[in-house]
């Protein structure tokens, strides 16, 4: 083993965790406020109240804080988005060393107009997808060094779709990678590609 690869098993690797019911059921209430408030007009008076509930919820959650090694957010497979409401509320449904297929859907949170999901939402799911095939192969942990997208359809909110991504090619740090989302019909919506760089002993 290389100093290099010493170094890298020193990191902090995020390990999986699962999320509790509690924890499930909060996420999912996130996740509806977060529609919610991109898809409501209320009057000065809801919104004012509103944040006056949300504030005082963050001062109790602000007590509870913890490393991010610790934390569940991120790191619950059995929840949707892993636990994080930053993530499209997916699930990985199988995976293997050389590939990784995951099932879900978009919702109003992710919306660009006209109930299509934002073109920027679909790289984000693509790297954090491309992280799990990643972890999926044993690799050690790797940063995105170029992501391609090509859009083939409107992909659509509120219908559940399949993404499969798999390894390319893996060129010694390198490691190629390749994914496809489709609708439930099998009509391609986005194809990508990418390239995950194991670290060095410098980089972070």
């Amino acid at each position: 083993m290389t100093d290099t690869e010493d170094h890298i098993r020193e990191f902090a690797r995020v390990k999986p965790t699962l999320g509790s019911p509690e924890m499930g059921r909060f996420i999912a209430a996130v996740r509806r406020l977060q529609d919610v408030t991109v898809s409501s007009d209320p009057d000065a008076e809801l919104w004012n109240d509103g944040a006056t509930l949300l504030e005082e919820l963050c001062a109790r959650l602000e007590g509870h804080q913890a490393p991010a090694g610790i934390v569940p957010a991120g790191r619950a497979p059995n929840l949707p988005g892993n636990g994080h409401p930053l993530m499209p509320p997916w699930q990985v449904v199988s995976s293997r060393p050389d590939e990784v297929k995951m099932q879900g859907q978009f919702s109003r949170f992710h919306v660009g107009g006209n109930d299509a999901v934002h073109g920027g939402v679909i790289p984000l799911f693509y790297d954090w997808h491309f992280g799990m095939v990643v972890s999926a192969a044993g690799r050690p942990d790797s940063r995105t060094a170029y992501l391609h997208v090509d859009y083939r359809r409107v992909t659509p909110i509120d219908a559940m779709l399949e993404a499969r991504a798999w390894i390319d090619s893996v060129e010694g740090r390198k490691l190629f990678v390749r994914a496809v989302m489709s609708d439930a019909e099998g009509n391609v919506l986005s194809e990508a590609n990418g390239l995950m760089i194991k670290l060095l002993a410098h980089q972070p």
